[in-house]
């Protein structure tokens, strides 16, 4: 059993820092939140390891302040497992590290074959971790021992991992693009709001009709204010299929409403009100949405052999020659270079084609100095192959045509 600290307190929290100030090296930093349960991704537990400082295990909701907390450990090196998850949990609570080691993005880099925590813990030290609480309701009070441990081991084996994976990156010549990753993943700013995030509603394709969308955005919007106000995940109240399975029965009453079967969802009746004014509104609404919009992405490659030829011609040069090098690094094609930036790139790549145009051109795009270095002249050379192959095809066929002719 590992030994552990349960902080609920200002003056339990200050003992805390008091012990983590003297610690050594770097900190193991881990979140739980309450995902599909609450509405909110706020943190229902920090667990913080120090080697000789021991484990403490934190209540957010009962502590509220942790500037003592980030006084302590703010201008150490933090290690944790997928930062990209609890790095907006842990800044929600004001805790923001200087800089971090991220041991499943290390891990990705190296090309483990597994990246989960307790995969990584058992691959680098041959322990086994059992994940039995990791979709637990962490907002649950009083936690069970159980859950505890089980978050307390969640931290205890971050610094051995962090400097098996460390020894690992510098064998491999990885060190420089994993301090550049780590470095890109703690500036990375918020994503920004989805625009009409109610069509991301599951079953919604099976919904026909403007009008009928002008009602799905409005009890989406009604769901999505109750379950704000209750901090409850949205569909714990009225799940998806229910939503959509009240906008295809179009009832017309209230009545008709609580007699659909499939609408159900412990806040289905007792919020039919809120369920039917939203229906209502959509049903007035003078504004209605298209059924279908175009986003700003690019066009699905498939459909590139009719609408941009060229461009398919250049991704399918490039893509097996990116692929084939990130085998020989022993890591996953996308964390050498996502597959997003590759088809920005084929698409319209900058004239002329060479390893400064698309270098600068990726720079642009996000990525970074790293895998510019690896991939920028192999793409470029992709590109300029597959032109000239097509300058010689077309030339083929010119010949052929006059053969034809003559």
């Amino acid at each position: 059993m590992t030994d552990y600290q349960v902080l609920v307190d200002q003056d339990d929290l200050h003992r805390a820092v008091e012990a983590l100030a003297d610690g050594t090296g770097p900190v193991a930093v881990d979140v739980e939140r309450a995902s599909g349960y609450r509405y909110s991704q706020r943190a229902y537990l920090v667990q913080v390891f120090r080697r000789d400082a021991g484990v403490f295990l934190f209540d957010p909701p009962a502590i509220g302040d942790f500037t003592a907390l980030q006084e302590a450990i703010g201008g150490e090196e933090w290690i944790l497992h997928a930062a990209s998850q609890d790095l907006p949990s842990l800044r929600e609570l004001a805790l923001e590290p200087p800089s971090i080691f991220d041991t499943e993005l290390a891990s990705r880099l190296l090309g483990h074959e597994h990246v989960g925590l307790g995969a990584v813990v058992e691959d680098t030290l041959g322990v086994t971790l059992a994940k039995a609480h990791s979709a637990a309701d962490w907002s649950t009070r009083p936690l069970p021992q159980p859950w505890l441990e089980y978050a307390a081991l969640d931290v205890v084996y971050l610094p051995d991992v962090r400097d098996a994976l460390a020894r690992e990156l510098d064998a491999t010549h990885k060190a420089d693009f994993a301090a550049e990753e780590f470095s890109a993943e703690l500036s990375r700013p918020p994503k920004p709001a989805r625009e009409d995030p109610w069509r991301r509603l599951s079953g919604l394709h099976t919904v026909r009709g403007r009008r009928a969308f002008a009602i799905a955005r409005e009890l989406w919007t009604a769901r999505e204010d109750y379950a704000r106000e209750q901090d409850v995940s949205p569909g714990r109240l009225v799940p998806d299929r229910s939503l959509v399975a009240a906008i295809r029965a179009d009832p017309k009453s209230k009545g008709e409403l609580a007699g659909v079967k499939e609408f159900n969802g412990r806040a289905s009746r007792s919020q039919l009100d809120r369920w039917w004014t939203a229906i209502e509104r959509g049903r007035a609404s003078s504004d209605l949405p298209l059924e279908r919009v175009r986003g700003d992405g690019l066009p699905p490659v498939r459909s590139w052999h009719e609408r941009h030829p060229e461009a398919e011609r250049r991704i399918k040069a490039a893509r097996p020659v990116v692929e084939a090098h990130a085998t020989a690094l022993h890591m996953p094609p996308e964390n050498l270079l996502t597959p997003e930036l590759l088809r920005r790139v084929a698409w319209a790549p900058r004239e002329p084609l060479s390893a400064e145009t698309i270098g600068a051109q990726l720079t642009d795009l996000g990525a970074r100095h790293w895998q510019i270095e690896e991939t920028a002249q192999l793409i470029a050379d992709a590109f300029v192959a597959s032109a000239q192959e097509e300058f010689v095809a077309s030339g083929q066929d010119a010949e052929e045509s006059a053969e034809a002719a003559s």
